[in-house]
């Protein structure tokens, strides 16, 4: 059977306005969206304070290590541990029998390089001797004073005095014990007249964002009711090997109304207002999307009216919050709810 050339005709033109109807039906469907309901965060610019907690044990700005300047037997130490003690007072002795000998020699070379010198110089007079034989008696001479000069000093070191006015906190070494030059023998603080400090222990980065006169509260079990005001006085320069932290010395900026006592454990609140802190926004962690630690995704909103994807770097993550590095400094809010809905360029509408 032959169709026609009109019918044939007749028929495209049929199928082509069907064709047309259905593109453009899809096309409709394809760009209607719903809008979607969003909740906002509005960041905040600036620098926020951070709280970080610490714990950590009080002491003073002069606790001290005292040991003697060379070993020996240990034959007295007339303190313990808590005892009061007053600057200048003997706190413990060395066997000075080995010192001693060592300063009698020193003091017979002294002699004997003293006549030799005498004799050089007169026959050198005499030109008998000539003048490098009494130098150098005079040289040897010389020696021998220096050498006595050092056992004296070494000498007075055989006993330990206290340095301040104040309490033993340690003591290290016993009656009897052989001890070698420099180890620690009693440790004294002088809580009379010193400042107190709260030694705490904190993590590297939580290190980086201390800064030196930060702010800090301090509270002790040993008075529940006070809080104590302090600064940051001083930071470690390397990790406490014991700890594994960095070590942070509050200092307190007024003297307390009852009586401390080296090694109360106490805990503090340091506000840090840090340089890196102004650069960092907190948001939920329940907002990032296709994070990796490092780096992640969220939407914010510039008109209110549509979302918008924005890759964020992500500097640390606490518990349920994630704190940005950078990525948001364009942005005044952030979506927490509604994100799983959204792509980029998304019609919201904005929950109260």
């Amino acid at each position: 059977m032959k169709i026609s050339n009109i019918t044939l005709i007749i028929l495209m033109a049929s199928l082509g306005v069907n064709s047309g109807c259905h593109r453009t039906e899809r096309q409709t469907e394809l760009s209607i969206q719903d809008t979607i309901p969003v909740k906002l965060l509005a960041l905040n610019s600036g620098s926020p304070d951070e709280r970080i907690e610490a714990t950590g044990v009080f002491t003073t700005d002069d606790e001290t290590l005292l040991s003697f300047k060379n070993g020996g037997v240990i034959s007295r130490i007339s303190v313990k541990e808590g005892d009061p003690v007053k600057k200048g007072q003997l706190l413990a002795s060395v066997l000075s029998s080995e010192v001693d000998a060592k300063a009698g020699q020193a003091r017979l070379a002294v002699e004997k390089a003293k006549r030799d010198y005498d004799r050089a110089f007169k026959l050198f007079h005499d030109s008998v001797a000539t003048l490098e034989q009494m130098q150098n008696a005079k040289t040897a001479l010389d020696l021998a004073q220096q050498d006595l000069k050092s056992v004296n000093f070494n000498q007075q070191y055989s006993n330990i005095y206290s340095p301040v006015s104040g309490f033993v906190l340690a003591k290290l070494a016993n009656h009897g014990q052989v001890v070698g030059p420099g180890t620690p023998i009693l440790q004294v603080n002088g809580a009379s007249n010193s400042k107190w400090n709260l030694k705490v222990g904190v993590a590297d980065q939580q290190w980086s964002q201390i800064k030196i006169g930060d702010i800090a509260k301090i509270s002790t079990d040993a008075v529940p009711n006070d809080t104590l005001n302090a600064v940051v006085a001083k930071k470690s320069e390397g990790i406490d090997p014991q700890s594994g932290t960095f070590s942070i010395f509050l200092e307190l900026t007024e003297k307390p109304n009852y009586k401390l006592a080296s090694g109360i454990f106490g805990k503090a609140i340091i506000l840090t207002s840090g340089q890196k802190n102004s650069s960092w926004w907190k948001i939920p962690f329940s907002s990032i999307l296709q994070g990796n630690g490092k780096e992640g995704y969220v939407f914010i909103t510039e008109d209110g009216k549509t979302a918008k994807k924005q890759k964020v770097k992500i500097a640390k993550i606490e518990n349920n919050d994630v704190l940005i590095d950078a990525g948001l400094e364009n942005a005044n809010s952030i979506i927490i709810s509604g994100s799983p809905y959204l792509v980029n360029g998304s019609p919201i509408i904005v929950k109260k």
